[in-house]
């Protein structure tokens, strides 16, 4: 629903406290003050910058208030005369306090808002507060009801640039150049994306997506919950995970009217899980949003779930995208605990509720090396599309990787390969790294790589035999099931001593 749709309903069921969740105060003003003049109600708008102030065209002068208590104290006079001079249907009163919550840490501002929004469902005078975040006193929790103020979708953005572009509207791109564009602008405020175009027009006196990237990607820098990740990987630099690649091309081919949910990769450190995910995005021709889940924690009461909540929301208006979360079983190893108050449960049931109610056209892929760990609530059918194990590269994969690697250091052809059973990707192109760094050859730098499978034996093992028969397999269509799972006891003993 719209702004305004869940403000009407609200206000005609008499909730005097609401509370809109917006990056763009001036906008959902605008937005408000037009609706409240359509619908007959009186809107007034007061902040400490620039008093109480009335919409033009209603004839009357705002009286002069200097401080939030005098104006709340002030809304049953104001109400009223207010009413009675716009002719209002039922005296339907809304004051608009942008960035109110500044103010919520006095006990006396608390205490009298509290008195008014009591008496304001009989006098119908509404409290609107504007503000980028929620943060309620106790006291007042139970008293608003939030309301979203949704960024601008794919046609809004296309009306502001055309609005830019008034003057030349034949420089507007067209086909899927004006596609790219909006993909481009999809998750900017109003005001960040009318700057990217004019940052845009300035450099190369067009409307490209370059320099719309450019600033989304300063944007989500500035929050702190998301990156974009812009890189120019390809599969091409990916030895094996056939099976993978093909599963996520396939379910990410434009036009489909079934959208895809996401994957969850599993497999032991080193495997290219991370590589494949950041190298999927330019396969598929979309943006990766990496999400930390370490960054979402905040030291405030509420602090995690409402970032949580903004990055999910993010990653909706940036939809067509991919949604990155990297060795998941860390950023959720509170879950289930008592030691951080619960935090992290509740990040992980946003999380899980996000997963299997959004529908938006987001692909959620995820990382983990330890899947017991992970809560098993995250493998839930209807939640993601597939979970695939990763394992240790097998012969003809890791000669691929050997060639890709070979002509990224210039490592000359004729070096043998050393003994590279059980290594993973990331061992091999160790292995090239230090023989370019250190001239030497490539079985003198083997001997500085401890493979993982070494190391980590025993939690390999334990992985195996989890993925087998329950995992879709990265490298060949269906299951994974491990050689070992598959082979028969050694010796055949018979329980007759007589026939032994």
């Amino acid at each position: 629903m719209s702004l305004i749709e869940q403000l009407t309903d609200y206000i005609n069921a008499a909730f005097s406290g609401l509370w809109v969740q917006t990056f763009e105060p001036d906008e959902a003003e605008k937005e408000l003050v037009e609706h409240g003049q359509q619908a007959g109600w009186t809107v007034a708008i007061w902040d400490i910058a620039r008093g109480l102030r009335l919409p033009t065209g209603t004839g009357v002068a705002a009286p002069e208030v200097a401080d939030p208590i005098s104006l709340l104290r002030g809304l049953p006079a104001l109400a009223p005369a207010s009413a009675a001079s716009a002719g209002a249907d039922m005296g339907t009163t809304l004051i608009l306090l942008p960035n109110f919550h500044r103010y919520l840490n006095s006990a006396e501002v608390v205490q009298v808002l509290a008195e008014q929004l009591k008496v304001g469902k009989q006098h119908r005078t509404f409290v609107v507060v504007l503000s980028p975040i929620v943060q309620l006193p106790l006291e007042l929790e139970k008293r608003f009801v939030f309301i979203d103020h949704a960024l601008p979708n794919r046609e809004q953005l296309g009306t502001i640039a055309r609005e830019i572009l008034s003057d030349a509207p034949d420089s507007l791109p067209t086909g899927p150049g004006w596609q790219a564009l909006l993909d481009a602008a999809c998750g900017l405020t109003r005001e960040e994306a009318e700057g990217a175009f004019a940052l845009s027009l300035a450099r190369h006196d067009a409307l490209r997506p370059e320099s719309v990237w450019e600033l989304k990607a300063q944007s989500l820098r500035k929050q702190n919950l998301l990156t974009l990740h812009r890189g120019r990987e390809n599969f091409s630099a990916l030895g094996g995970m056939s099976a993978l690649k093909v599963f996520c091309q396939r379910a990410l081919q434009p036009g489909r009217s079934v959208k895809a949910r996401g994957a969850l990769l599993l497999s032991p450190p080193g495997c290219g899980k991370s590589a494949f995910c950041r190298s999927l995005g330019n396969e598929v021709g979309r943006p990766v949003l990496t999400l930390d889940i370490g960054a979402l924690l905040g030291g405030l009461v509420g602090e995690t779930e409402r970032n949580v909540r903004q990055a999910l929301q993010i990653a909706d208006a940036m939809s067509p995208c991919i949604l990155f979360v990297d060795e998941l079983e860390k950023g959720l190893s509170g879950v289930g605990g008592a030691g951080d108050s619960g935090v992290s449960t509740r990040l992980f049931g946003t999380l899980l509720s996000w997963l299997a109610d959004h529908e938006s056209d987001v692909f959620f892929i995820g990382t983990a090396n330890d899947i017991s760990r992970l809560p098993s609530e995250f493998t839930r059918a209807e939640r993601l599309d597939g979970v695939f194990f990763l394992d240790l590269p097998g012969a003809p994969e890791r000669h691929t990787i050997w060639q890709l690697y070979r002509r990224q250091y210039d490592i000359p052809a004729n070096q043998p390969i050393p003994v590279d059973t059980d290594w993973t990707g990331a061992e091999i192109k160790s292995c090239c790294r230090l023989s370019a760094l250190l001239d030497m050859p490539l079985s003198e730098a083997a001997t500085n790589v401890v493979p993982v499978a070494h190391t980590a034996s025993e939690s390999l093992a334990k992985l195996r035999e989890w993925a087998s028969g329950r995992c879709l397999s990265a490298d060949r269509p269906g299951l994974y099931v491990h050689q070992a799972a598959t082979e028969g006891p050694r010796r055949k003993v018979r329980r007759d001593s007589s026939l032994n």
